[in-house]
């Protein structure tokens, strides 16, 4: 998945309410001889770019093409954003309006905030500012458009109808309690609290969360929804419904989490995932920024690291015995998702197996590898083998990237695993050239795959002896 958005380069246009966010940090040592309350001894002060403006700063941090359109006041907080954008290459349509810039004073002492100040116009937009920002729209290449609302009075009711006539992708993170005003987008991404407000239900448990999401997907006529539940993952209301799990280890503050989501779904989609897929995307990436201080970005290599992480951490969830990975491998067709196997005995890992492995991914969604038992590894290359037994060999395995699930196996060949899972490629090493191939008959195409030359475990037993020789 994520060598695949790497490789992307979406367009992608934000509209929204652009604020600027002014932190002050300090320290708190003492209370004020003039009224009961904290004095912050400020050590710093720093502006950045908040609301649509961070859902920019996420799509940037991924490498998206970004343009925004919103409404600034003629005051310094407005200048200051029109700069900021321009820095960072991001071509913007800004209407100055009588109306100060919205800008969010938060004053931290030791990472904890204690106040906050808000200088904002609510009221909405003029007419004239609104058909500015659909010619704009209508003027761009964008893949996907995403509507960030803060409440500020830039999405209107008529703002947003006039988009969804465009026809583009249209995701939309929604504010207040009436959804009505996004008839007709593709996707709305509320939080939980967000979602019982505006469909009236309270949701405490799987029943009220998915009458919840009928009841939003029916009033505002809906592709999509994917409804945030914090430490419980995300819904999504597609074709069906699916709650996915999520993917935070540690929370530092949540500030802005709601946009990286945005931002994160729209770049998968706009990159070419499924909903699903990009939902799971997005929860990793939430998973990084949750774990900073502040309203945070996550990059590509972070969110691979953090990936990695879990898998390390988690990897034995990933070794299936045959009657899990026969469940695994029934929903992934279902979903329409191409199943690569390949198996082998993997005594000692070394570069010429994770290659073979990297290649084999790459040929399809999901990696399934069976690994041979100890018992089976002593028939097929004598009493002296395996170097490494079974489980260790399958641990190791399920912490590569590229592979998805490992099955211990304890047949001499895989030929009933293969029956059981019915991958769509069967991978096997160069030196089947010529030679019957387990499995072929099952799968609907056999690909031979050459290894790494000069790296096998064999030769690497054969320099460990010799080393012991000498």
């Amino acid at each position: 998945m994520l060598k695949r958005l790497r490789q992307a380069n979406p367009k992608i246009l934000v509209i929204g309410d652009l604020m600027v966010d002014h932190y002050l940090f300090g320290r708190c040592e003492r209370i004020s001889p003039e009224a009961p309350v904290q004095v912050v001894d400020v050590k710093e002060e720093k502006d950045l770019l908040g609301g649509a403006g961070n859902v920019v700063n996420n799509l940037l941090a991924l490498g998206a093409e970004v343009s925004v359109a919103g409404v600034v006041g003629d005051d310094e907080a407005g200048e200051w954003i029109a700069k900021r954008l321009q820095s960072k290459g991001v071509e913007h349509l800004l209407l100055q309006e009588e109306r100060p810039t919205t800008k969010k004073s938060r004053v931290l002492a030791g990472n904890q905030q204690i106040l906050r100040i808000d200088q904002e116009e609510t009221k909405p937009i003029s007419k004239d500012a609104q058909e500015k920002i659909v010619e704009f729209v209508k003027a761009s290449n964008a893949d996907i458009i995403l509507l960030s609302d803060y409440g500020k009075g830039v999405l209107t009711p008529w703002l947003i109808g006039e988009l969804v006539k465009i026809g583009k992708p249209l995701f939309a993170d929604p504010k207040g309690k009436d959804y009505s005003k996004y008839k007709g987008v593709t996707l709305l991404t509320p939080n939980k609290k967000e979602a019982s407000l505006a469909s009236g239900i309270d949701i405490e448990d799987e029943k009220t969360l998915m009458e919840a999401g009928k009841r939003i997907k029916e009033m505002a006529n809906l592709q999509s929804l994917i409804i945030t539940l914090s430490e419980e993952g995300m819904a999504i209301f597609d074709r069906g419904f699916k709650k996915i799990p999520t993917y935070a280890k540690e929370v530092y503050d949540v500030t802005g989490a709601g946009d990286t989501v945005l931002a994160t779904l729209g770049y998968g989609v706009a990159a070419g995932l499924g909903l699903e897929e990009a939902a799971h995307f997005a929860n990793l990436a939430a998973g990084v920024v949750v774990g900073k201080v502040g309203a945070a970005t996550a990059t590509l290599e972070e969110i691979e690291r953090y990936e990695k992480s879990l898998r390390s951490a988690d990897s034995e969830e990933f070794i299936k015995s045959f009657d899990e990975i026969a469940s695994i491998a029934k929903r992934a067709k279902e979903q329409g998702k191409r199943i690569v196997f390949t198996n082998g005995c993997f005594d000692i890992l070394h570069i010429g197996h994770v290659k073979y492995l990297q290649r084999a991914k790459e040929l399809g969604d999901i990696l399934i590898v069976g690994v041979n038992a100890d018992e089976s590894v002593k028939r097929l290359k004598g009493a002296d083998r395996p170097i490494n037994p079974e489980f260790d060999r399958a641990y190791i395995l399920a912490t590569l990237q590229p592979v998805d699930y490992v099955v211990i196996f304890h047949e001499d060949t895989p030929y009933n695993l293969i029956k059981l899972i019915e991958p769509d490629i069967l991978v096997k090493g160069g030196d089947y050239h010529g030679k019957e191939v387990v499995g072929s008959d099952i799968a609907k195409e056999t690909v031979l795959m050459e290894f790494v030359d000069g790296k096998s475990t064999t030769k690497i037993i054969e320099r460990i002896k010799d080393a012991a020789k000498n």
